[in-house]
């Protein structure tokens, strides 16, 4: 691979270790062997607490150079039916996190499932103080909203969607349409909110949404982490794509959703695939056996798209860890840890802390 500057602005970690890397080195052979020069570590609210993950992923941070992490919001208790309290409200927690030293806010709330989950309009409170805290000290929000339409369509592979708990077509979540609708009244609500929408907002077939809402919203961009139709549509309308890349290259960021710790070898192969796409004209095997055509872009647009545009957004160099908010955030939420996660947090503390 070509030698040059790349940052991976979406992966995760979900182990402390496997038989392949520990924590604390889960990172290293991705960023040597495929030329990754920066990683930002995505903290995710799903069904189980993110406490324990955003504890995780700043020991990570602590340890290793070139490592930027987006917190996650903790749900304590599901589906919301109030503010918390006790020093537990979204507001309250996403401060913790930008003072223990954290480079942004990672949301997963705008899946169908979790949406459902949580029970809340994300156009309404508590989400709204929240949105207005990040949209005032322009901290930059990596926000997954949606997933494919034809997630609620039960047809063919459905039992598959069925089986990953991702089939949203029983009556039971919000559609489409409307969870489309709610976030976009955020983004009118707040309209200089610094938000990456990940996975192209889902709008590989109807990119003139994306259009309409770049035109409205100047802090708004997308990043290109595979959902795979995304890429589909992107070779099927090629040279629109060259065009719609090239006039919109300081609103699109590069990113894998990988989880670590897995073998890096994954991961780093949906990377060659997403960065090829931008700087060469390279025809590659792609997801699902398909065909992919590079883009080619012009070097400025891969450049910003590539690392700039993250750097832009978020900064030149990751926050340094605070260790005494980290270690007042691990005291404040201790309890609420299952003890396995405890026993971990105590053997990596002392390597870390």
């Amino acid at each position: 691979m070509e030698k040059r500057k790349m940052i991976d602005v979406h992966l995760h970690i979900e182990a402390w270790e496997n038989e392949e890397a520990t924590l604390l080195d889960c990172f290293e052979k991705y960023k040597k062997e495929y030329g990754v020069s920066a990683v930002n570590i995505n903290c995710i609210a799903t069904f189980v607490s993110t406490t324990c993950n955003n504890i995780m992923a700043a020991f990570y941070k602590m340890c290793n150079k070139n490592v930027y992490v987006h917190g996650g919001i903790d749900y304590y208790k599901v589906p919301v039916v109030e503010v918390y309290g006790d020093g537990l409200d979204f507001v309250t927690q996403y401060n913790e996190l930008m003072e223990m030293g954290f480079d942004g806010i990672k949301m997963l709330e705008g899946k169908p499932n979790v949406h459902k989950h949580i029970g809340k309009n994300l156009n309404n409170e508590p989400f709204d103080q929240l949105f207005s805290a990040i949209e005032k000290n322009n901290t930059h929000l990596i926000f997954h909203v949606n997933d494919p339409k034809e997630f609620w369509e039960d047809g063919e592979g459905a039992q598959g969607l069925k089986d990953l708990g991702w089939f949203y077509g029983d009556g039971t979540f919000a559609s489409h349409e409307e969870i489309y609708r709610q976030t976009e009244k955020v983004l009118e609500m707040h309209p200089n909110l610094k938000v990456t929408f990940a996975h192209f907002y889902f709008c590989g077939e109807t990119p003139e949404k994306l259009e309409y809402l770049f035109s409205k919203y100047p802090n708004m961009g997308v990043d290109l982490t595979p959902g795979t139709e995304m890429y589909h549509s992107f070779e099927k309308n090629h040279d629109y794509y060259v065009k719609f890349f090239t006039k919109y290259a300081d609103r699109i960021m590069i990113g894998t959703d990988g989880t670590f710790p897995w073998p890096a070898s994954a991961h780093g192969w949906c990377f060659d695939r997403v960065s090829r796409f931008i700087y060469t004209n390279d025809k590659m095997m792609a997801f699902n056996d398909s065909i992919l055509t590079g883009l080619g872009l012009p070097e400025e647009a891969a450049e910003k798209i590539l690392h700039e545009n993250f750097e832009r957004k978020v900064s030149k160099e990751p926050k340094p860890i605070n260790k005494e908010a980290l270690k007042k955030y691990i005291d404040k939420h201790w309890n609420l840890l299952k003890d396995d996660e405890k026993a971990n947090i105590d053997r990596y503390a002392k390597l870390c802390l």
